[in-house]
Order: C-alpha cells, then sequence, then structure tokens
C-alpha cells in the first residue's frame, strides 16, 4: 500500500467495529501539505472527518508519534488553546499498516506563506500574528499537571535533551557530509544555556500553516494542527521556532517566510515587537540567550527536513516534492551560525 493510499475496506470493517456512528467511509482524498504523517479527508453519509497516520516503513526511533498527538489535542479540549476534536485512536498497525486516529473535520482557512498576501487589509494581517502570539502565550501559560499532562516529557534540561535528540535523528538520516551542519552541531553542543526550570508544554512546530483561521472572521484560530513534536520542555523554544521561520526567504516554495519583506509595509510586527508582546503576555522581563534558540531551531528545522530526504531516498516519503528538500539543509544551518554571529544576546 503507498504512502498516498489508505485501504477503505480494513479500514471500515475497522470502524464498523470500533465507532460505527461515524459511517461508512465512501471516498478518501489525501491532503497535499504536510511532510511528515500522511493526512486524509474521509467522507461518509454522516459527515466528513480527518485520518492521520505514521507513513509506512521503518521508522525513526520516537518520530511519527501520531499517538501523542492524539493524546495531547484531546488533553487540551478543555483549555483557551483550539484544537479539533479527537474521536478515535487505532494502535492496531496491521488494520492499515500503522497507528492512525481520527479527528473533527476544520473547515477554515489555512495560509502557507509569512506574508499573507490573499489577506488584503494590514489591520487584519495584524490581528492574525496577534492570534498567534496570544495562542502560544495561552498554551506556555496552562500548567500541564491541569490537564493530566505532567508525565508528557522528561524532566531536566530541555535544551541539552533536545540538541542530542535531534543530533541523533540527524545522524541517523543523514546522506551527506554538509559542514555547516557540523559547525552548528559544534556551536549548539558548546553553548547550551544553564537550565533555568521553565518548563510548559510546548507545541514543537507552532506557525503559521499549522493554525486553521475562520474563513468569515479571518483574525479567529479555530484549530492549531501538527502536535507532533510536542512534548514538556522550555516556552523559548517554540517562541523562537516560530520567529526562525519568519526569517526565512520569502521566495521559498514551501511556507515562505518574510525573510526580505518589509514586515511595517505588511502591517506584521517586527520580530522584537512579536516577542514584546509574548513577554508582556506572560508577565515576563525579556529573553537572555536568544541566538541559541534561533540557532538551535534552524538546526531542529534541519535535521527535520534531513529526515524526510531520508524518507524520499527510502520511497516513503509522504510528499512527492520531498527529494527536493536536500538543498535545504545547508543553507539552514549557515543561517543559524549567521544569527551567532550576528545578533544581539538579549530581547
Amino acid at each position: 500500500m503507498k504512502v498516498n493510499q489508505l485501504d477503505k475496506n480494513e479500514l471500515n470493517r475497522y470502524l464498523q467495529a470500533q465507532v460505527p456512528e461515524l459511517g461508512e467511509v465512501t471516498a478518501y482524498e489525501k491532503f497535499s501539505g504536510g511532510q511528515s504523517n500522511p493526512t486524509f479527508l474521509l467522507t461518509t453519509p454522516v459527515g466528513r472527518y480527518v485520518l492521520r497516520r505514521q507513513p509506512p516503513g521503518a521508522l525513526l526511533k520516537s518520530a511519527h508519534a501520531v499517538d501523542r498527538e492524539y493524546r495531547v489535542m484531546q488533553a487540551l479540549a478543555s483549555t483557551d488553546v483550539p484544537v479539533p476534536e479527537m474521536i478515535h485512536l487505532c494502535e492496531d498497525t496491521t488494520v492499515i499498516g500503522s497507528l492512525f486516529f481520527i479527528m473533527e473535520y476544520v473547515e477554515g482557512a489555512i495560509y502557507w506563506e509569512a506574508a499573507l498576501s490573499k489577506i488584503t487589509d494590514n489591520s487584519v494581517r495584524g490581528q492574525m500574528y496577534d492570534a498567534m502570539n496570544k495562542a502560544l502565550a495561552a498554551l506556555h501559560e496552562i500548567d500541564p499537571a491541569s490537564v493530566g499532562l505532567e508525565n508528557y516529557g522528561k524532566p531536566g534540561n530541555y535544551f541539552a535533551r533536545q540538541v542530542e535528540r535531534w543530533t541523533t535523528q540527524y545522524r541517523a538520516s543523514q546522506t551527506q557530509d554538509l559542514q555547516p551542519m557540523e559547525a552548528l552541531i559544534t556551536y549548539l553542543n558548546s553553548n547550551i544555556p544553564v537550565d533555568d526550570g521553565q518548563v510548559a508544554l510546548v507545541h514543537g512546530d507552532f506557525r503559521l500553516d499549522n493554525m486553521i483561521f475562520s474563513s468569515k472572521q479571518s483574525t479567529e484560530i479555530l484549530a492549531i494542527l501538527d502536535w507532533e513534536l510536542s512534548t514538556l520542555g522550555h516556552p523559548f523554544a517554540d517562541l523562537a521556532y516560530q520567529c526562525m521561520q519568519l526569517r526565512l526567504p520569502a521566495n521559498l516554495p514551501q511556507a515562505p517566510g518574510l525573510g526580505g519583506l518589509d514586515r511595517a509595509a505588511l502591517g506584521i510586527p517586527s520580530e522584537q515587537e512579536y516577542v514584546k508582546a509574548y513577554c508582556k503576555r506572560r508577565n515576563i522581563g525579556g529573553i537572555e540567550n536568544w541566538p541559541f534558540y534561533l540557532a538551535f531551531s534552524f538546526f531542529r528545522l534541519a535535521a527535520i527536513i534531513q529526515g524526510v530526504v531520508k524518507r524520499a531516498h527510502d520511497g516513503n516519503a509522504s510528499s512527492d516534492k520531498a527529494a527536493e528538500m536536500d538543498r535545504m539543509v545547508a543553507p539552514l544551518a549557515t543561517m543559524a551560525m549567521n544569527v551567532v554571529n550576528e545578533e544581539k544576546p538579549n530581547v
């Protein structure tokens, strides 16, 4: 069975036994976005639903954790963080060949370019970024124990563990020697900040194209998607990751950033303004070691992309454009080292 296909007969047999209220799947279609876990729109006589699964084939350890995605979104249902309703988790890999879950289909708008060119009103653009900022701060203010997620991650220095994890993941999927990545790995291991004790629920891939905005009221976020990398960790990792994404070139073919664009002319806050708004919402004075957090974010994205490239080499990537991403890894590492050499230590 190919990565863009489902065994509809087996799926229907399973659903009839486990969640018959969904009805029989009469059609399905794979969403074009996403590089990691294949995601499908299911149509039944009752309505439309979303099925998200692990990709078939051999997987890196701890990668593609759709069961964790299900757990965290289910836990957040009673909070101010917008998530789809979780319906069913299947941990039996014999049904369609891998773990999968089914959730509510949230109809709305997803924007793939940070400049929001489809939005014609600058004030609306600014409000959309403020809505993301508010959602991120709300997520980090949640007490994990209050939603049953006190054991959702390991204790201790988050960044030390993350640098080790993503170095291991990168080595496991490495297809060539890249000197910028080696320099970045050396820098990160030598500059891990002292653990300040902050622990929050972190999304892990907090960015514009993982948000579903209301089509009618575009400043309202209806759902935050793609919680595969969520864990208990340091809140600044999420903030830096989003800011890193916004630094990416505006001409990227997938999820372009704001690099080279005039943010003020678009009504989009500067990075300093965005960080200041986040800090105000969380009642914190500022952020030290900002270049490290940004550099780590570039590194993790490069490692994630390298995993996509490796799956393309192995023939089980979720996107048919995965092989093209091979050219992004070294430039991301170079951008990270430029940040280290040029940015001020505090914001």
